[in-house]
């Protein structure tokens, strides 16, 4: 297992840096708004609003918050946040070149800068999803090769939907929140085992006070860095960011609706620190797509509410239907905190979608759907692409997860992170005094 690790991370390097070696290049010309027309520049929002300090808030939120996300639980969590880290890490390039022959690619070379580089890490965290839905039942060999065919499948879906439809994603409600919960889901299914699935349960739920404390930083991780990763291609010159304002709303009322339902749902009088960061999770992914449509602060309220009620909800009532009926085990809950919100804030953005006119988004029209704006399209073809990007999204998550749950349950790549298998001590810190 120690060798089988270090040969794939070597040779998966080897290959990036001989790839980057051959096509990546640093040019002025792939900034933001000095995109050269012979590029597909999908990303349309590019323009000279976007600063360094963005792609840092988002970087750091990638890094730090999925970091501690992913670091729930007493059995996996130390070992599973140091292989976080592993997947940004390799992640992030394998992103930028996939993604660089799709949108950056001129004259045999790919052209990358920092807006490169956010994509990558709007990829990332794709995959940082889809990892919550599989944590504690593959090895980090197995998350390695569903990370390089993940991102793939990603990028292809965002071109689909981006660059082909011309749908508005721009915080990623589809193509991150729900394609990599779905990801994530479908593959956990494939590798569903039930001779080990009680005990593994249990093990899974076992937190105590430290996953708590965890969840803190987590939680203030995502509330300083996420209004940032949400709006991180929406700034345009002096215009009001209403994605960041509107994630800001979505935030508040999520968490209050979790306290809510607090006392209906639970024994305890509070909800614990776990709860309280689903809800941010919910209310922020459900501001992707709607984030820069909203026009009214309390639409935002709305939506973080109903958001901050689905996560609960989902948690206590679907998910465990999820497992008995569809033998699918979600580790972490990523169904309820970025599935189902994903789906939601796609549904609101095709709702706003119709009411798009230039009385209500004076120059804005153009920056959200510009395709509307130049006559190309009525509002009511537009919503029509909205809509129908969510199924598209779907089906490519599933496919996608059902071919990637596959590769990882051939008898090769088989060693479940378990006491039963001692060579996986290299693999996975685990706690045993908690077992």
């Amino acid at each position: 297992s120690r060798l089988r690790l270090s040969g794939l991370c070597f040779l998966l390097q080897i290959l990036n840096i001989l790839l980057f070696a051959v096509f990546v290049r640093y040019g002025s010309e792939s900034s933001p708004g000095h995109c050269p027309p012979q590029l597909n520049c999908s990303r349309r929002n590019q323009d000279s609003g976007f600063q360094h300090p963005r792609f840092q808030d988002v970087h750091i939120q990638v890094l730090l918050s999925f970091g501690l996300l992913v670091a729930f639980f007493s059995r996996y969590g130390p070992g599973s946040a140091a292989i976080s880290i592993l997947i940004i890490a390799f992640a992030i390039q394998w992103a930028v070149l996939i993604q660089g022959f799709f949108y950056f690619f001129l004259n045999g070379k790919i052209y990358v800068g920092a807006e490169s580089m956010v994509s990558a890490d709007f990829c990332t965290t794709a995959v940082l999803i889809s990892t919550g839905a599989v944590l504690g039942r593959v090895n980090p060999v197995q998350l390695l090769l569903l990370t390089l065919l993940e991102v793939t499948l990603c990028t292809l879906n965002e071109y689909i939907l981006l660059s082909l439809m011309g749908v508005s994603d721009s915080g990623r409600s589809l193509t991150v929140h729900t394609f990599g919960a779905y990801f994530g889901l479908t593959v956990s299914w494939i590798l569903y085992q039930p001779h080990k699935d009680k005990r593994k349960r249990e093990e899974q739920q076992d937190m105590g006070h430290q996953p708590d404390l965890i969840a803190v930083a987590g939680t203030i991780y995502l509330w300083i860095f996420w209004p940032s990763f949400t709006s991180a291609t929406t700034v345009h010159d002096n215009a009001e960011n209403w994605a960041m304002l509107n994630t800001y709303f979505s935030l508040v009322a999520s968490t209050v609706a979790t306290f809510i339902l607090a006392r209906v749902l639970y024994e305890e009088s509070t909800p614990r620190m776990v709860q309280i960061q689903d809800a941010t999770l919910a209310g922020m992914a459900v501001m992707g797509m709607a984030g820069e449509m909203l026009v009214t602060p309390f639409g935002a309220l709305i939506a973080g509410f109903l958001a901050g009620l689905i996560s609960p909800l989902g948690l206590r009532f679907f998910t465990p239907v999820l497992h008995s009926r569809l033998k699918i085990q979600d580790a972490c809950g990523v169904h309820n905190t970025h599935g189902l919100p994903g789906i939601l804030g796609s549904l609101l953005g095709t709702l706003l979608t119709l009411l798009a006119t230039a009385d209500t988004y004076g120059d804005r029209l153009e920056l959200v759907f510009p395709l509307v704006a130049q006559g190309s399209r009525t509002v009511t073809d537009q919503a029509f692409i909205q809509l129908g990007a969510m199924p598209l999204t779907l089906l490519l998550a599933t496919l996608g997860g059902c071919l990637t749950g596959a590769v990882l349950n051939t008898k090769v790549l088989r060693s479940p992170p378990d006491t039963q298998y001692p060579e996986n001590t290299v693999l996975w810190e685990v706690t045993l005094g908690s077992c």
